[in-house]
């Protein structure tokens, strides 16, 4: 399928009424003028009404596009869905909770357009974090256990903001919480990564859907097993004769 658009902005929701006009809002400004895109956003059956002020929006938004999960899927999913039913080349990913900055996606399609042709994830770097206290020193030390233990070269992975080509991301093996080892899965891929430093911001409304325990435990077997599959990986460049 050839692809419709540059670019298409993902965004996966869950409870997030009260930041879904303001982020949309602030993609539209950042991008408009800039390049083609559309705005995918991935509602993982909300109990309130995220969906109703989505679908306000659709006058003033025409990029706009909106695809439900029927039962509640986690993050991973919903970004999956979005990236699948995107009509963009390249993906740019926000989480929902309007802590990332939509002005910073004209900076990642700047890195990209002065990068070789196999960097295939540029992935944002908070380097300022607005959460707090324990919150950051337990993204600290995630972060140094994941780049010991699978040596990816990132600071920062958990960040939601990530701009990378949709054909490299849809042929990465899929799991659960996949979303937090892209740059790992897309380097096992033979592709190569950036970081990027990039705004941070506090929540816009709400609660946070994660808590520092279960990102915790959770975490544990998924580095095994994306340990797993980077040993057990091959890569071959292949020449047509």
């Amino acid at each position: 399928m050839t692809p419709a658009l540059p670019l298409s902005v993902v965004v996966p929701v869950y409870n997030e009424e009260g930041n879904v006009a303001p982020l949309v809002r602030e993609i539209i400004k950042a991008l408009r003028g800039v390049i083609d895109f559309e705005i995918v956003y991935v509602d993982d059956c909300s109990k309130d009404g995220t969906v109703a002020a989505l679908q306000a929006l659709k006058t003033e938004a025409p990029e706009l596009r909106i695809v439900r999960h029927v039962t509640n899927s986690g993050q991973s999913t919903a970004t999956r869905n979005g990236v699948r039913a995107a009509r963009g080349a390249w993906i740019a990913t926000l989480d929902g909770d309007g802590q990332n900055d939509p002005a910073d996606i004209p900076n990642l399609l700047q890195k990209r357009a002065a990068s070789a042709h196999d960097v295939k994830l540029f992935a944002g770097w908070r380097v300022q974090r607005k959460d707090t206290g324990s919150k950051r020193w337990a993204s600290k030390i995630a972060n140094a256990i994941r780049s010991r233990m699978l040596r990816d070269s990132t600071p920062d992975t958990g960040c939601g903001i990530k701009l990378f080509e949709r054909e490299a991301f849809l042929e990465l093996p899929y799991f659960d919480h996949m979303h937090r080892y892209l740059p790992a899965l897309m380097q096992r891929a033979g592709w190569t990564t950036v970081s990027v430093p990039v705004n941070h911001r506090a929540r816009g409304t709400g609660v946070s859907k994660y808590n520092n325990l279960n990102r915790a435990l959770v975490g544990i077997s998924d580095l095994r097993g994306v340990s797993w599959l980077i040993k057990r990986s091959r890569i071959t460049r292949i020449e047509e004769l």
